[in-house]
């Protein structure tokens, strides 16, 4: 099969547990270090899927590789071929597809409550999960673009991840390890200490004493998801 192709937009924002999972289920993927230069590709069927992470910046940026990545996701979603966005890759996802990313009320830094939609598609990405405690690191949000079904909400933030047809955009953060929690928080020290009146951060002390006992649970929802996602990757001839 044609690899997934995986985006990253930030050193410190890698593929995490999306990477772990698709190499225990022998999908071949390829990363592009968007943060390195690396070109977007043209042509999403090249691909078997399409990945996008996180990112410090916002999809509003005048960079150069932001609307050639609107163009790749607006071409992915004409070709049918399954996305999946993990925060900044979420919004990317939303602008392309139709959907506004603007400032969110708060930040949310850090650990917090999200709820399952009461809906059938929000029950057929999630299965029997109907709130977890997500990861969060983010100070804007999107809309659900035409045509998608809003799956997730915290207190903090709405739209914290929709779906439309094979496609999954999220706000919050799935795909976290520990050593990622441990570089955030070192690299966000200043954006941490600016915002902690805000009832939706957390200090950095806060998180990594959480994660002991939250990442597990975060993980067996990433592998839930992952796992409907990988349902719609048809086997496509390298």
């Amino acid at each position: 099969m044609k690899p997934v192709a995986v985006f990253r937009h930030s050193a410190n924002e890698g593929p995490g547990h999306i990477a772990l999972f698709l190499t225990r289920h022998a999908i071949p993927w390829q990363m592009f270090h968007i943060d390195q230069g690396e070109v977007v590709p043209e042509h999403a069927d090249d691909f078997s899927g399409l990945v996008f992470m996180g990112g410090v910046m916002s999809v509003n940026d005048d960079l150069p590789w932001i609307p050639q990545t609107l163009a790749l996701i607006r071409d992915a979603y004409t070709k049918d071929i399954p996305m999946l966005g993990h925060c900044l890759g979420g919004q990317l996802m939303s602008k392309a597809l139709g959907g506004v990313v603007t400032k969110n009320p708060v930040k949310e830094l850090g650990w917090g409550e999200t709820t399952v939609a009461d809906n059938d598609i929000a029950r057929e990405w999630f299965g029997a999960i109907r709130s977890f405690d997500s990861f969060h690191w983010h100070g804007e949000t999107f809309s659900l673009p035409p045509g998608a079904v809003r799956l997730l909400s915290s207190p903090y933030c709405t739209n914290q991840a929709f779906a439309i047809g094979k496609h999954l955009g999220m706000q919050c953060h799935v795909e976290m390890t520990e050593q990622m929690i441990e570089d955030w928080c070192r690299a966000g020290a200043e954006e941490l200490a600016a915002n902690l009146a805000s009832p939706g951060v957390q200090s950095a002390a806060t998180m990594q004493a959480q994660m002991h006992g939250k990442l597990p649970r975060l993980n067996q929802v990433a592998e839930q998801l992952y796992q409907h996602w990988i349902h719609g990757i048809a086997p496509r001839a390298s």
